[in-house]
């Protein structure tokens, strides 16, 4: 059913199950930075391109708000099913700049309670950053569906995830910083449980962005896709 233009100019464009959905369907978050606003544009085609529909761009450098405002608007036109969200939100100033420039989801290094507050009013997604089974809990008890563990190796790595799902079966997992593009990585993180997995440096590298290499970037992606359905014994 079509929003009236009051909801339109209220809400994302994306419901916040819809984000949650996505990302714990397709299994993989690539997560990206770069100042340029063209270099921006290419990067979330070859994303798109590669087969995923959630993009993270993390909140770094001067402005780096305004490039995502930009890069949202020609995502709406030029690629309307890619999901675009901002990472590395410490604070609510920080998450209401986003979500009032159309952020679907807000990621965090940490948990909040003053941004998981404000991402509940607005019915937009929050994925923290925790690195015990305490502040999982605690974030979970604020409404966040997927819980971010970061630095994923430096926290326990897949054994961390076992551990925690074992007697919080409900958890929704997605490892971050640590996680390698490589078939093995894939699977020892998949068959420990996680939901999805957030990856950086490791997916979108900064000599493939430098040669302009988009089109590998794209190859990655599927075949990072391709890992994860069959550590999840299913077709991409």
């Amino acid at each position: 059913m079509r929003r009236s233009l009051r909801e339109e100019a209220a809400m994302a464009r994306f419901r916040r199950l819809e984000v949650l959905n996505t990302m714990i369907e397709g299994g993989l978050v690539p997560v990206f930075y770069h100042q340029d606003l063209e270099t921006a544009k290419r990067i979330a085609r070859a994303v798109a391109n590669g087969g995923v529909r959630v993009l993270e761009f993390t909140n770094r450098g001067d402005f780096a708000y305004q490039v995502f405002s930009e890069l949202l608007k020609w995502c709406e036109k030029e690629l309307p099913d890619l999901i675009l969200g901002a990472g590395s939100v410490v604070d609510e100033g920080t998450a209401s700049l986003y979500m009032n420039s159309g952020a679907h989801f807000i990621v965090a290094p940490i948990f909040s309670r003053e941004v998981a507050r404000i991402c509940n009013r607005r019915k937009i997604a929050y994925i923290p950053g925790c690195g015990s089974a305490l502040e999982i809990s605690q974030a979970e008890e604020y409404g966040a569906e997927i819980i971010k563990i970061f630095p994923a190796t430096e926290v326990g790595g897949p054994e961390f995830v076992k551990n925690i799902l074992a007697p919080m079966p409900w958890s929704y997992i997605m490892p971050t910083g640590g996680v390698e593009r490589t078939k093995e990585s894939i699977t020892k993180w998949f068959q420990a449980g996680v939901a999805c997995v957030g990856m950086g440096s490791a997916l979108i590298t900064k000599d493939l962005m430098a040669k302009g290499d988009f089109e590998t970037i794209s190859k990655n992606i599927s075949q990072v896709l391709d890992w994860i359905g069959q550590a999840r014994n299913k077709p991409a």
